[in-house]
């Protein structure tokens, strides 16, 4: 079986195609210990908090293993959490299919099919009661739990050729297909998820009903269908508006991102899907339109989505907090899976470039440096009061980012009819069946810290196609070596190196990596005359602890400010660290004041040195202060 992450292989309107997870081995320092300690800590660790916190009682209890429904998990939706971890390990067994995750999977999928019903219904909050069924699609989240239970099951058939879970999805997915449609239920998942899952079940199946009943739901969404009727949730649906659901008009007619961030994305990520299959242009046009609106107004620097506590949701256009940014972890993956899909139907790198932003930036912040502790909300400037936590009641975050890491490898590379492509850069050994040929590509990289990478083709027999590599939007100045030839390559795009390839071929490719200081639109007002430090695809903070003697959140930079660049071994996991000279702001002329005159010097006439680290890895020491947004001094 092959292992993706995705698998648009017979996709008619997917440009590109994916490579097998198992097909692509990383061997670098920043990905491979990652995937080591996600194997060895990560998910077994969860495995304990899933069991400790009854989300396993749950099936235990819907099976009658257990007479008393367990007290510890109390949500509807904490069957899900079950279901990503497993496709999590699914997509880490894919990688080393012998270690020691097949027998807690083997335990916990024992565990979760004697709890469907005879007609293939499974949610453990109204197992076996009938009348409860589908009367809360609003808030209870059966189809997003349905969505995952599918993706898990299909992700172990691929990677461990399971079929038990993958018969007990179908059995669901059947039920499911049978009810919403236009003869029955005419309803829509408060939480979509199942749009995605349903799609991808197609591809595993070849069963045109899922396809069906995917679009099905895309169609009805926004015509007010989640609004409850008669009970006590309308007041809550009232208070959180038809917008935070997405409820609020047709798909093809938004134009804005809104609403719950993860519920936003996810949909755009099931709509993506559905393009991918049918090629309705009405549907990607309004794709573009949510992508342009998200990316120029709506999206942190660091790929992270969702500026309100509140609802979890988007805000206003530019309204981007800081201190109380939401960005939850999740959202930051949904947006890393929206951009897989559209680069897949597109081919065009700036969807890889907003992937690459998040995944080292906005996601990699969500879990520790150790694997053991999650951030739900990913702020950009903290006083040291936000810390990772090894688990959480609402715990959707950390199975989410165990599968995103579990399933990297898979995003690493991808085919066309012209020839394979080169989206993310790491050391790493791929090999890819292309044309009846065997093509290995070798990348050796110390990427993200250095924008050198050598990449090395060896195709079985010599054989004429395009190699296409992604310039990063970032690198201003890169360039390559190519049959003896210096090349200049245009950021922002995959540049295209065509020859008749035989074993050994080479291409040097040259990224220069200069630290810059980012603006933000001026419409963005948190962050008006400030600036953001960023080398390669990394964004960085500036954190109390390596910055011990003054408040980091009194630094000024100035616009000429230089950086100097070290490599720390024993920093961090190992870092490359920037170092500058930064103004103080006074804060002897603000004792005891909020507001004064603008007449007295704001700065202290001296410099000091400061220290930046990527903002993935703050607060995982002492708790202090952060920003990633410093003032500057412009003058």
């Amino acid at each position: 079986m092959k292992t993706y992450v995705i698998n648009t292989s017979n996709s008619p309107y997917s440009l590109l195609k994916p490579v097998p997870i198992e097909n692509v081995k990383l061997m670098d320092n920043f990905w491979l210990p990652r995937i080591e300690k996600l194997k060895n800590n990560t998910l077994p660790m969860q495995y304990c908090f899933l069991e400790k916190t009854d989300r396993i009682n749950r099936f235990r209890w819907a099976s009658g293993k257990l007479s008393v429904k367990p007290e510890k998990s109390i949500y509807p939706f904490d069957d899900s959490d079950v279901y990503k971890w497993l496709e999590a390990c699914a997509f880490m067994l894919a990688q080393d299919p012998k270690c020691g995750l097949k027998n807690f999977v083997n335990e916990v999928v024992s565990e979760i099919i004697p709890a469907q019903e005879d007609d293939g219904y499974l949610f453990t909050e109204y197992h076996n009661q009938r009348s409860r069924r589908w009367t809360n699609l609003t808030f209870d989240h059966e189809l997003y739990c349905a969505g995952h239970l599918i993706q898990a099951a299909i992700a172990l058939h691929r990677s461990i050729e399971n079929t038990s879970l993958l018969n007990t999805a179908i059995k669901f997915a059947n039920l499911i297909s049978e009810t919403f449609n236009s003869k029955n239920i005419r309803g829509v998942p408060g939480h979509p998820e199942i749009e995605m899952a349903l799609i991808e079940l197609y591809r595993e199946t070849d069963n045109k009903r899922y396809l069906e009943t995917a679009l099905f739901f895309l169609n009805e969404r926004g015509k007010g269908l989640l609004k409850p009727v008669g009970n006590s949730m309308f007041y809550l649906y009232d208070l959180l508006g038809a917008e935070y659901f997405i409820d609020h008009k047709p798909f093809r007619e938004l134009d804005e991102m809104v609403g719950h961030a993860v519920r936003s994305l996810y949909l755009n990520c099931g709509a993506t899907d559905i393009y991918l299959e049918t090629g309705e242009e009405t549907i990607f046009k309004t794709l573009i339109k949510l992508w342009k609106n998200f990316v120029n107004c709506k999206m942190y620097i660091t790929g992270g989505a969702g500026s309100r506590y509140i609802s979890e949701a988007f805000g206003e256009n530019y309204e981007l907090p800081n201190e109380r940014a939401y960005a939850e972890t999740c959202a930051a993956i949904a947006n890393i899976m929206w951009n897989w899909r559209m680069f897949l139907a597109t081919g065009n790198a700036k969807f890889t470039d907003i992937m690459e932003l998040a995944l080292y930036n906005a996601a990699l912040a969500g879990i520790s440096l150790d694997g053991t502790k999650y951030f739900y909300t990913n702020p950009l400037a903290d006083r040291g009061k936000v810390r990772r936590q090894p688990w959480f009641k609402v715990s959707c975050c950390p199975p989410n980012i165990a599968r995103l890491i579990a399933s990297l490898p898979g995003y690493f590379y991808s085919i066309s009819s012209e020839g394979i492509w080169i989206n993310l850069f790491a050391s790493s050994k791929a090999r890819i069946n292309y044309r009846a040929n065997i093509i290995e590509v070798v990348q050796r990289t110390n990427y993200p810290w250095d924008g050198v990478i050598e990449i090395t083709v060896n195709p079985l027999e010599i054989m004429d196609f395009a190699l296409f590599i992604r310039i990063p939007g970032w690198a201003d100045r890169a360039y390559a070596d190519f049959n003896k030839k210096k090349i200049k390559l245009k950021p922002g795009t995959y540049a295209k190196f065509m020859k008749k390839w035989s074993v050994g071929d080479k291409i040097m490719l040259y990224l220069e990596m200069p630290a810059k200081l980012m603006i933000a639109n001026p419409h963005v007002m948190n962050n008006f005359q400030r600036v953001a430090i960023k080398r390669g695809p990394l964004i960085y903070c500036i954190e109390q602890e390596d910055n011990p003697t003054i408040d980091v959140w009194n630094i000024m930079l100035r616009k000429s400010s230089k950086f100097f660049v070290e490599y720390r071994r024993d920093l961090l996991g190992g870092v490359m660290i920037l170092k500058s000279r930064a103004l103080i702001i006074n804060g002897d002329i603000w004792k005891e004041k909020l507001y004064q005159t603008y007449q007295k010097p704001l700065f202290i006439n001296k410099e000091v040195e400061v220290i930046a680290i990527p903002y993935y890895t703050w607060a995982n020491r002492a708790p202090g202060p952060m920003t990633v947004w410093i003032p500057i001094l412009s003058g």
